[in-house]
């Protein structure tokens, strides 16, 4: 077996979480690849890895069997960047904080080893969004797991949103921005702008707008077969193009299209687990003093 690990500087109270899991991989024999800058931070943490094999994050993965994500949600959108259209399973080990996407624990790393290698496991296919703009915004990554975001500059005020659906007009979105968001994002940046939640196998996108200027203005859900478009104006001249954690300053002269991607993220799931047990316990539903 072939993975491919990639993560973040993690707590002291997870080093041996991290240091045996590559005892584990090693025992097992497993041809272990790691991205060079998360190689760096193991080797200057101390963290015994046994491996001598790196990749480049810009060239992504090309050959594994799984791909390991260590961290918390933020690691594992950029691990799906490193996997794009191969659709590499990825496995979310959550050593962050909330862990809507990284669902498996430290301690069970080793029982996820033993259930990769056991064949116990199932695969959750997660849509993606595609932005294509002109000029050209993300280059050789215009593809999502969470998001894309037009939103305000820090200096600017509120800016209009010109929104058409599948070439028909839409909306102006007078507000500090808007969110285009999937499934998977729905409890991200979209929920704390009063989106609503989506289950993961839901065929659909949300429009959610940022702070709106009409209050009768609400989040929307659309079919993720449409194509969005949009336009800009901004008394700046620019704007922020956000696609998960990439964002960049743009002209309100680029034209931009959203629509579903071709391709699908592989999210690895084990045992039990299931969108509306993390649903509960990530969003404390339930948790009353009076119960």
């Amino acid at each position: 077996m072939k993975i491919a690990i990639h993560g973040r500087n993690f707590p002291e109270s997870a080093r041996p979480y991290v240091q045996a899991m590559f005892e584990e991989l090693a025992k097992r024999q497993v041809d272990v690849l790691i991205s060079a800058g998360y190689r760096e931070f193991l080797d200057n943490a101390g963290v015994a890895h046994y491996s001598q094999s790196t990749y480049l994050p810009e060239e992504g993965v090309i050959d594994a069997d799984f791909v390991f994500s260590l961290g918390g949600d933020g690691t594992l959108l950029d691990a799906v960047t490193h996997v794009g259209p191969r659709q590499i399973p990825i496995v979310g080990i959550n050593i962050g904080r909330l862990g809507f996407l990284a669902t498996v624990a430290p301690p069970s790393i080793r029982l996820m080893i033993d259930a990769l290698f056991n064949g116990k496991y199932g695969i959750d296919e997660r849509t993606l969004v595609n932005v294509r703009s002109t000029p050209d915004i993300f280059g050789a990554l215009p593809f999502g797991l969470n998001d894309f975001t037009i939103t305000r500059t820090q200096t600017s005020s509120m800016i209009t949103v010109h929104s058409y659906l599948d070439g028909e007009f839409l909306n102006s979105y007078w507000a500090d921005g808007l969110i285009i968001s999937t499934p998977s994002g729905s409890t991200g940046y979209s929920l704390s702008c009063g989106g609503p939640v989506l289950l993961p196998e839901n065929n659909n996108l949300i429009i959610t707008p940022i702070s709106p200027h009409n209050l009768n203005v609400r989040p929307m859900i659309v079919m993720d077969t449409c194509q969005l478009s949009f336009e800009v104006e901004s008394r700046s001249g620019n704007f922020l193009a956000a696609l998960d954690s990439r964002s960049f300053t743009v002209d309100v002269s680029a034209r931009i299209s959203v629509q579903k991607e071709d391709f699908k993220a592989r999210l690895v799931k084990l045992g039990d687990e299931n969108f509306l047990n993390t649903l509960r316990s990530k969003l404390n539903w339930g948790w009353d003093i009076r119960n």
